[in-house]
């Protein structure tokens, strides 16, 4: 069963011609570099680029422009959505400001990728998808593991009955980068980062990713958040970076957590359990799971993607990215010959790739993450906040 019915056709919108999508990045940081990598990898143009100010929009246009393809830096947004050359807007600032970029964008006709997650709370969420609904473009969230060809694999073989009825769901998502307690960044601030940083930040990837190969829905949970580091630097520092001991604005009490441990139950009665982490030593983004199901189980783990280990009660056995009898969706999200390995970046030029697609030709390809799904990530993340105060179990709405 799908995890959520998906419109073969967005609405009111019209095929576009078959010159390239040109694009426009709101931010310049970590992730508005992979977005601009992506975008061009998916054969789009990257048009224009808006940051923190007016300055480094112009510095962050002139080292992102390409010979023949200059990249305009704009002064503020209001520029930016003015420009009718552009045609998608690629959101990739601090947390509490999608919501706002967003609706300016939607109301100006654009298609939008905004990153996740997409409003820092239930109901600027719901607003927002709404936005998206009556504006009738393209409006996607990255939640681009799914574009791993293998998690594809998974989900064919799972929609043909390979693994039976599921039995349990469970995995984690580990990271290290906040182990230092020096370590710091906007994420940390509940004011730019929203209430939940370890949870709404990786384990959204994790419950969208095995809600979509499952096709289990979780509708309930109870959870507990952990604060590690009781204090760190009050700091400007972006995220992923080197931490930064000499802020002048001293330390200040974190209070989103650290790390978390989450356990579900589905709607078809199926328990699932999590453990999400930022402070786990030599972890960088170690995202797995397992799905046991009543005739077989499958393992994913995003650091090693080009292989999945199948279990069976007889025998278990590793499956390599193109080995044997692929699936289709396998086969499309396979751009280099089995050997040399696909990753992260595949993953998101797939991703853009799609939401081109859609742009182009009015057809959303299977798959591809929309803002309902980022609505659906909000719902998740409001009742883990819940719980881990509550301790009770929490209805997922």
């Amino acid at each position: 069963m799908p995890l959520l019915p998906r419109p073969s056709l967005a609405p009111d919108l019209p095929a576009r011609s078959a010159s390239p999508i040109r694009a426009a990045v709101i931010g310049a940081g970590m992730i508005a570099e992979v977005h601009r990598r992506s975008i061009r990898t998916a054969g789009g143009q990257v048009a224009g680029v808006l940051a923190s100010s007016a300055q480094r929009s112009a510095e962050a246009g002139a080292a992102w422009s390409a010979p023949g393809e200059p990249v305009r830096g704009y002064q503020d947004a209001d520029q930016l959505l003015a420009d009718p050359d552009i045609d998608v807007v690629h959101i990739c600032t601090p947390n509490h400001t999608h919501v706002a970029y967003a609706e300016q964008a939607l109301d100006a006709g654009k298609h939008v990728v905004c990153e996740k997650p997409l409003a820092v709370s239930v109901e600027e969420a719901e607003r927002l998808s709404a936005a998206a609904d009556r504006a009738g473009t393209i409006a996607a969230v990255p939640f681009v593991y799914r574009y791993h060809p293998l998690i594809r694999e998974l989900r064919a073989r799972r929609v043909a009955g390979e693994f039976g009825t599921w039995h349990l769901l469970h995995g984690s998502y580990l990271q290290d980068w906040m182990l230092d307690p020096d370590a710091s960044g906007w994420r940390v601030d509940p004011r730019d980062g929203g209430a939940s940083r370890a949870f709404a930040d990786i384990g959204s990837h994790w419950c969208d990713l095995v809600e979509f190969v499952s096709g289990e829905r979780f509708t309930e949970l109870t959870a507990r958040g952990s604060v590690v580091v009781p204090d760190r630097p009050v700091t400007g520092a972006k995220s992923f970076t080197a931490p930064d001991t000499g802020s002048a604005a001293g330390r200040a009490p974190v209070v989103t957590e650290d790390a978390a441990a989450v356990l579900f139950r589905s709607e078809n009665g199926v328990l699932a359990a999590t453990v999400i982490s930022q402070v786990s030593a030599g972890r960088k983004n170690r995202l797995w799971f397992e799905l046991d199901g009543s005739a077989g189980s499958a393992v994913f783990d995003q650091e090693s993607p080009e292989t999945v280990w199948l279990g069976g009660r007889s025998e278990s056995r590793l499956l390599h990215r193109g080995a044997g009898d692929t699936s289709p969706e396998q086969q499309r999200l396979t751009v280099v010959p089995p050997g040399h390995p696909q990753g992260y970046v595949d993953c998101f030029a797939a991703f853009t790739a799609d939401v081109y697609t859609a742009i182009t030709t009015g057809a959303v390809p299977e798959g591809l993450p929309l803002f309902a799904d980022g609505l659906r990530s909000a719902h998740l993340v409001d009742a883990f906040l819940t719980a881990s105060d509550t301790g009770t179990w929490t209805k997922v709405n």
